[in-house]
């Protein structure tokens, strides 16, 4: 009759040590379960940014190629213009219709001034320049307008641009692929908290009970901090 009192006041014991393992494992679990949520959002936002930002990179990779090919066929039209005007420049220097001392002037008349009409927009600003240091008069003139600054084209330079907006979203790409795995791998880290803590309800010992909770904790403490430190898509 004396025993049983102390045996029933044991299991009570027992049971509210075994039901406050039970508490803390599932607030454990929950918050485990609300951060591998998170972690899975945050991957799937940074997987997309990652895919947007490289088809980006490629389409103007794709403009830019075709941008520097067309400046290149347009340096090759300024090109055989520039040689066919000298030529006939030349000519007319030689004829005397050109006075050095005077430099050129453009006469609709003559073939070169012909062709002078027929440049390009942009390439005539250069031919303009160059023809203002007199290049007929001596040796201190460019020898070409393709060597002054003021020989630019736009799809040159707008091909350029691209190409390093193609390089920014190709960055833009790597580091969102980057923090898409950081993403899996906090996933996996909380993941492995429900392991843990379901054990720590399962362990016959007081010692092991509180051992698989104290890993959860650290392992959910630790995968916090780790995850504060990864950007938000």
């Amino acid at each position: 009759m004396t025993d049983a009192p102390e045996t029933g006041l044991s299991t009570r014991a027992s049971g509210s040590s075994i039901d406050w393992i039970d508490v803390v494992a599932t607030i454990v679990m929950a918050f485990a379960a609300l951060l591998t949520a998170w972690s899975a959002y945050q991957s799937d936002q940074w997987g997309d940014t990652m895919t947007f930002s490289f088809s980006e990179a490629a389409a103007a990779r794709t403009e830019a190629t075709r941008l520097y090919t067309r400046a290149g066929q347009e340096a090759a039209v300024d090109v055989a213009t520039f040689i066919a005007w000298m030529e006939a420049a030349y000519d007319e220097l030689a004829a005397g219709e050109i006075d050095p001392e005077v430099g050129y002037v453009v006469d609709p008349g003559n073939l070169s001034g012909l062709l002078y009409e027929r440049l390009r927009p942009e390439f005539r600003t250069a031919m303009d320049a160059w023809l203002a240091t007199k290049p007929f008069q001596g040796p201190d003139a460019a020898p070409t307008p393709f060597a002054i600054e003021e020989y630019q084209n736009a799809n040159e330079i707008e091909a350029a641009r691209l190409q390093e907006v193609a390089d920014d979203k190709a960055a833009q790409a790597h580091a969102a692929d980057n923090n898409d795995d950081k993403y899996v791998l906090s996933t996996i880290i909380f993941a492995s908290i429900f392991l843990f803590a379901g054990l720590s309800t399962k362990m016959r010992s007081r010692f092991g009970q509180y051992l698989m909770l104290g890993a959860s904790l650290l392992i959910l403490v630790g995968g916090g901090i780790y995850l504060a430190t990864v950007p938000v898509g």
